[in-house]
């Protein structure tokens, strides 16, 4: 038990501590605006007005805000139930102690028990003196429940409310920076993988070069017409193409045992398309393949990156698309060679489902070679991968920049966000809405009009006086203020006060008709003019 309390102390220690750390002077100066703000809502108009607190009551008062106010950031639950106890507290203290606690509180447990004490803290100084005493209890009630959801209930679902939508927010923000963080690390995994298969087309390319040049440079030195210093040259020049085609072997040739026989770049040009639509079709696949325009000779990465293309579309379709028609298209233009590959959508009325991340590597693979990619769902339901690429060799575009790290504003926030809190806060308001309104809607006054005052006379039976009255009074005038400017009632009578139906402005007062019953009858019957504020 020990262990445990001194936990929770040391964390209590602790959050303090952070929440120190993390001051700002904006946010100092911002919490004694509410400080200050508080206080003179409270001095004037609030309730110091009218108990004209000085002296050291003054000083009292004002020193319980100056620790209730910076303490409510610790102690939120604490702090709401100490302002609602405190007899000085007023209206403006209670409605800040209460956000705060709606924004601070974070367990909804913790947040129910300190709201359920509030409101058993206003209910027990409301039946101890600061409930009027002439008021009824139906409009008692009513207040009562106005003052602790309009000074508790409403800012502390505010805040709560408030507190959820941020917690939300932050944790898309936090969501959406890890998926980006992963994209991110994922495409450039894709791109490195692809850059590593150029490498080994480049090292295939440039050995086969380096080998030709080798074979020639041999072939060379045995020309008899050629002096000693030539051969020795052109033995340097052989040595030197070795050499090079062994290091190139080493330093990129390891990346051939991770692909398979189907790598070979001499084996997938643009010429072989052909060969891949035809093992299409031994699959399964309905696959057509069109050429146009005159054939142009193309680099050896161009040649490669439209067999990918071609390669990859077929692939996307029979994956995404399993039994729509594929259509696949070479076309020589006269700038540029495009190569389209082109589905259906899928027979069995399924979705077609999104691309793979195959395509991030085959827009880098069109990239380096100079081309463009374009990637999109057609009108009809089907998909299109086009690629246009340059018949010269161009040179290696630069490195595209990164997605910015900032995170962005999140979007499609769950709308249901706090909605225990707006449920709630809209419930409050509909009791005390509702509540205000169906007192509207009765009668305000039931008065005694002149004819059954005239029909009223002393001596008749209490049955029948009390037929005449009305049933009920003015709903905030009580008996005590209606019968005390009053002469003194007769002995051992039971009087009733009731409020006439003919009043004048010009009185300055309410007339107000008292009914007094001894032994079963009226025994008098007498007007007095009540004045207001006496």
């Amino acid at each position: 038990m020990i262990t445990a309390v001194r936990t929770r102390v040391e964390a209590l220690l602790a959050d303090t501590l952070a929440r120190f750390r993390t001051l700002t002077p904006v946010r100092l100066v911002g919490d004694l605006i509410v400080l200050v703000a508080v206080v003179l809502l409270d001095l004037w108009p609030g309730p110091w007005a009218e108990v004209k607190a000085s002296g050291w009551l003054l000083i009292a008062h004002v020193a319980a805000y100056l620790v209730l106010v910076p303490v409510r950031h610790v102690l939120p639950a604490t702090a709401m139930i100490a302002g609602a106890a405190v007899p000085f507290g007023g209206p403006a203290l209670i409605v800040v102690l209460s956000y705060t606690a709606g924004r601070r509180i974070e367990s909804w447990v913790r947040a129910v028990v300190s709201t359920a004490i509030t409101f058993v803290v206003v209910v027990l100084l409301w039946d101890w003196g600061a409930r009027p005493l002439d008021i009824e209890p139906v409009y008692g009630m009513l207040i009562l429940i106005t003052i602790f959801g309009v000074g508790v209930a409403l800012p502390f679902l505010v805040g709560r409310y408030l507190a959820q939508r941020e917690a939300l927010v932050r944790a898309m923000r936090d969501r959406e920076a890890r998926m980006r963080a992963e994209h991110k690390m994922l495409s450039r995994q894709v791109r490195l993988r692809e850059r590593s298969r150029i490498a080994q087309d480049m090292h295939d390319s440039l050995g086969h070069r380096l080998s030709l040049i080798s074979v020639h440079a041999g072939a060379l030195a045995l020309d008899p017409s050629l002096g000693d210093g030539q051969r020795e040259a052109i033995g340097v020049l052989r040595s030197a193409a070795l050499t090079g085609m062994e290091e190139l072997r080493a330093i990129i040739g390891v990346l051939r045992a991770e692909d398979g026989p189907d790598d070979d770049p001499a084996t997938r040009t643009v010429e072989s398309i052909d060969s891949l639509v035809g093992d299409a079709r031994k699959a399964g696949v309905l696959v057509s393949l069109v050429r146009g325009g005159q054939a142009h000779p193309l680099p050896s990465r161009v040649s490669h990156a439209a067999y990918r293309v071609a390669q990859e579309g077929l692939t996307n379709a029979a994956k995404h698309a399993p039994g729509a028609a594929v259509q696949v298209t070479v076309k020589y233009e006269p700038d540029a060679l495009v190569v389209e590959v082109r589905n259906n959508p899928s027979r069995d009325g399924g979705p077609d489902g999104a691309p793979g991340v195959g395509l991030i590597g085959l827009t880098e693979r069109v990239r380096l070679a100079g081309g463009i990619l374009h990637v999109g769902a057609l009108p009809s339901g089907g998909f299109r991968i086009a690629a246009v690429l340059p018949y010269e060799e161009t040179a290696l575009p630069d490195e595209p920049e990164d997605e910015q790290d900032e995170a962005e504003s999140p979007r499609g926030i769950r709308k249901w966000a706090g909605v225990g809190s707006i449920a709630v806060a809209s419930l409050v308001l509909a009791v005390i809405i509702g509540g205000f309104t169906y007192l509207g809607a009765q009668p305000v006054t039931e008065v005694v009009t002149q004819e059954d005052l005239d029909r009223i006379q002393e001596g008749q039976p209490e049955s029948e006086v009390v037929a005449l009255l009305p049933d009920g009074d003015e709903p905030l005038v009580g008996d005590g203020e209606r019968k005390s400017q009053a002469s003194p009632e007769p002995p051992g009578a039971r009087c009733v006060y009731h409020i006439t139906d003919e009043q004048s402005y010009l009185a300055k007062g309410t007339r107000v008709v008292r009914f007094c019953f001894r032994d079963g009858k009226l025994v008098e019957k007498k007007i007095h003019l009540q004045r207001a504020g006496s």
